[in-house]
């Protein structure tokens, strides 16, 4: 539902999440931030990137409050690709496109929903309604192995493992980029820290003076691959990741000058590469329609008996296309999924 509100003269220069709470007083300016944030409050037709702006008497703003949902999501069949699975634990191949815990615009239709329908009540809650068994998360656009606990203690064990970043036990993360040009040092650590952009706050960024979260992606050029032209293009990169923050991998390879391929948020500035691929290529990137990464490998100590497992996902059809057609560059016919 669409509310408007006319700023009067005793509310100019508020800020805008200021004054929607004293004309909106059921919301909280925490829940008005999280409205703009999501793109559901506007000024004068355009919507507010931020709440700081300060507003004029005669502003017109408009909320749109989506309807309540339900405060816990529900199960729903939906086809799991299931690595193992144990009375503490579930591993899963998490396929590109699925989201994996509620959140606005996204209530029903993801990785939790398929999962309370699959482990029923033994699900763990210990990690919030929301998201019950979640240790870690994948974007929903990246594809691969991730782990869900199925009970308060193996939650809390595989929390404290994510936690120590593998620093003293066996976990480990590794992940299949594909990435534009070539890193000038074939491998090497990126150690920054990564906090929400201040020019748009659905993106990550670097940070300097030690703002945000400390974040170290270990990296190794695996393979490079040349254009239509025959100079190299792309290389295809090992992430093992020492933490795991929002967006690190994505964020990290960026600020390298080396963003992934099909990514729309932080690779927008190198569209115009795709050009220089061979037509096949150009093809299967358009058919990947995804920031090109893949979690391939996760290993971590089982929460009950301290044994090491690793589990390691394929490559999905869509990213394997890809590597295909840049492994053949001058190729002129198309190629399939099927």
């Amino acid at each position: 539902m669409i509310v408007s509100h006319t700023i009067p003269p005793e509310l100019a220069s508020a800020r805008l999440d200021k004054a929607l709470a004293a004309l909106m007083p059921e919301l909280s300016r925490t829940r008005i931030q999280a409205l703009a944030a999501d793109g559901r409050v506007s000024v004068n037709g355009a919507a507010a990137a931020t709440c700081s702006r300060k507003l004029l008497a005669g502003d017109v703003v408009a909320v749109d409050e989506p309807p309540p949902v339900a405060p816990e999501p529900l199960g729903e069949a939906i086809p799991l690709v299931i690595l193992h699975e144990d009375d503490d634990l579930i591993v899963l191949d998490k396929p590109a496109g699925l989201v994996v815990h509620p959140s606005g615009g996204h209530e029903t239709g993801t990785l939790v929903n398929a999962l309370i329908a699959h482990c029923g009540a033994s699900l763990s809650g210990i990690g919030g309604v929301m998201r019950p068994g979640i240790v870690h998360r994948l974007d929903k656009d990246t594809s691969g192995v991730m782990v869900v606990a199925k009970n308060d203690r193996a939650h809390k064990a595989l929390s404290e493992q994510f936690a120590d970043h593998g620093r003293t036990g066996p976990l480990e993360r590794a992940y299949v980029a594909l990435v534009w040009g070539v890193p000038v040092r074939r491998h090497g650590t990126i150690h920054t820290f990564i906090d929400r952009s201040t020019a748009n706050r659905e993106r990550m960024a670097v940070t300097k003076d030690g703002v945000g979260r400390e974040a170290i992606t270990h990296y190794e050029v695996q393979e490079v691959y040349n254009g239509a032209d025959g100079t190299p293009l792309v290389s295809k990169v090992i992430c093992m990741l020492e933490t795991g923050r929002t967006h690190q991998i994505r964020v990290h390879l960026a600020h390298l000058g080396h963003p992934l391929l099909g990514d729309p948020a932080y690779g927008g500035g190198f569209r115009t590469k795709a050009g220089k691929l061979g037509p096949v290529a150009q093809e299967a990137l358009g058919t990947l329609g995804r920031q090109a990464l893949h979690a391939a490998v996760l290993g971590f100590a089982h929460p009950a008996d301290q044994g090491e497992l690793r589990f390691e996902s394929d490559l999905p059809a869509d990213m394997q296309m890809l590597l295909d057609a840049l492994d053949n560059p001058s190729a002129g016919r198309g190629l399939s999924l099927a």
